[in-house]
């Protein structure tokens, strides 16, 4: 277009101004409707994955307690297994001491025809009863010996030495009696080997001084002491055995106890890992369940807890990136649309940010990016609530000049978007051409510009006196006032290089600048 480039600054009436001040607070309104939401979807988003924790570490406990429950049922199984072996044991010892003294019991009936038969039937029914208890977990030694007293006090007359039996065989047999107990005899049973030995020496000195009766008399004490003494060391030598298997039980239980202790805080602490790292993004849950592996292999805990914790972080960072994601790719396509590439190229540059540092697992950059990406949203809406309502005001303008200039008989021929401005054409029925942009100032003021061409008032340059556009003046000022009347915008004094000031000009609004676009 030729001529000079016209400008008129726009200010708007007090209703169009209390419209846009509605429209404002609706638009802050929904825009903290909005950012409201987004805070309940991502506490949800918490506290879903707190219940998903509480839930895992439920079934750890679960697992432990259930490990324990297997170790103590074990242990338990063991334990009853080694008293039935040791009753087992028992019950063998009292049945061989009860055929000994049943075999005593024969020997006595055979060689002791004399014997009274009421206390050898008593005898025996004592021993079928003693029989019936074996097994019961009971001791039985006690009785067992009292049994065998019993029938070497019956079996003592036929030891008499005989008419042609010298003494030193019967002392003989005695004394391989008192050495087969062995030293643990001695070392039990004192009191018995001493009291032993002693009748063996008045046994000695009666077979030395001839005394036969005397001898006689000694035998079935000494008999039966020595048997005394013989199941003395023997009761006390199965004691010790099982004393020393008790202690080999405990000490295999104990052992065994704190090796399943060991196992079962060990398995704890690994299913407890394992349930947290199950947590870790998709993308990462391949990559992490090898390393967990690795981990619990090598039993580095802390190595671990690092993964679990990075795992957390990584789908805390997703999942608080799915709540702004499509927000934030909503307001960079917005900021394009309504001409402001730097705000579009701000939020993008943002979300690439979160998305690089998931894709790398790099979980505190990423929660650091997405905390970002959240604090830069609420001011990026912000801005498009902004740059919408200005959008709006050129809009209204716009149609509010095209209907004035039609009312004035311009016909309408073209109209554009450039940027953040709008481009009207218009003709006169005299063929002059007018071109409007409907822009915007840095501060928000609308701003009017028209070029005109084919006007016989408006000349290619103008003169050094200045350039007078009288009838094109009237006509615009015209096409003002109609606005002013019907839509609620005002425009100010139309002005362009060259106009002859009205006392001294100033500069022109947006004198120096090209058109918005």
């Amino acid at each position: 277009m030729s001529g000079s480039p016209k400008y008129s600054t726009v200010s708007v009436a007090s209703a169009y101004a209390r419209r846009e001040a509605q429209r404002r607070a609706q638009r802050e309104a929904e825009r903290r409707s909005r950012q409201e939401q987004r805070a309940r979807e991502r506490a949800e988003l918490a506290a879903r994955r707190a219940r998903e924790r509480a839930a895992r570490r439920d079934r750890a406990r679960a697992d432990v307690e259930r490990r324990q429950r297997e170790a103590a049922d074990r242990r338990a199984a063991e334990q009853e297994a080694h008293a039935s072996r040791v009753r087992e044991e028992q019950a063998a010892a009292d049945s061989r001491r009860l055929d000994e003294v049943n075999d005593l019991l024969v020997r006595v009936r055979t060689v002791e025809p004399d014997a009274p038969a009421a206390e050898l039937a008593a005898i025996e029914e004592r021993l079928v009863q003693l029989r019936g208890e074996v097994g019961s977990g009971e001791p039985l030694g006690g009785a067992v010996e009292e049994l065998r007293g019993r029938l070497v006090l019956l079996s003592s007359r036929s030891d008499a030495p005989q008419p042609d039996a010298g003494y030193d065989a019967v002392l003989a047999r005695f004394e391989q009696q008192l050495a087969a107990v062995g030293p643990d005899g001695a070392l039990h049973d004192p009191e018995g080997r001493r009291h032993c030995t002693e009748l063996l020496d008045r046994l000695r000195a009666a077979a030395g001084s001839g005394a036969a009766i005397r001898f006689a008399a000694l035998l079935g004490t000494v008999e039966h002491a020595l048997t005394r003494h013989a199941g003395t060391a023997q009761r006390h030598a199965d004691q010790e055995r099982l004393r020393a298997a008790e202690e080999r039980r405990r000490s295999e239980e104990h052992a065994a106890a704190r090796a399943a202790a060991d196992q079962v805080a060990e398995e704890a602490a690994e299913a407890a890992q394992a349930a947290e790292a199950a947590q870790a993004a998709e993308a990462a849950q391949a990559e992490e369940a090898e390393e967990a592996e690795d981990a619990e292999e090598a039993g580095d805990a802390e190595e671990m807890a690092v993964h679990e914790r990075r795992a957390a972080a990584l789908v805390e960072a997703a999942d608080r990136l799915g709540v702004v994601r499509t927000s934030a790719e909503a307001v960079a396509a917005e900021a394009r649309e309504l001409a402001d590439p730097d705000l579009a190229v701000r939020v993008e540059r943002a979300l690439h940010t979160v998305t690089g540092a998931l894709d790398a697992q790099a979980a505190e950059d990423a929660l650091e990016a997405v905390g970002a990406l959240e604090r830069l949203l609420p001011e990026a809406e912000a801005r498009l609530d902004e740059l919408q309502l200005a959008f709006t005001r050129r809009s209204d303008l716009a149609e509010a000049l095209q209907d004035a200039m039609c009312g004035e008989g311009f016909t309408f021929t073209e109209g554009s978007e450039q940027g953040a401005a709008f481009v009207l054409r218009f003709e006169r029925p005299s063929g002059a051409r007018y071109e409007t942009t409907v822009a915007t100032e840095a501060d928000g003021t609308p701003v009017l510009v028209y070029h005109v061409e084919g006007e016989p008032d408006v000349t290619l340059h103008p003169a050094a006196e200045g350039a007078v556009c009288d009838r094109t003046e009237d006509l615009l000022e015209r096409v003002h006032e109609a606005m002013g009347e019907r839509d609620g915008f005002l425009p100010g004094e139309l002005t362009w290089q060259g106009k002859p000031p009205r006392g001294q000009a100033g500069p022109l609004p947006g004198a120096g600048r090209g058109r918005r676009g």
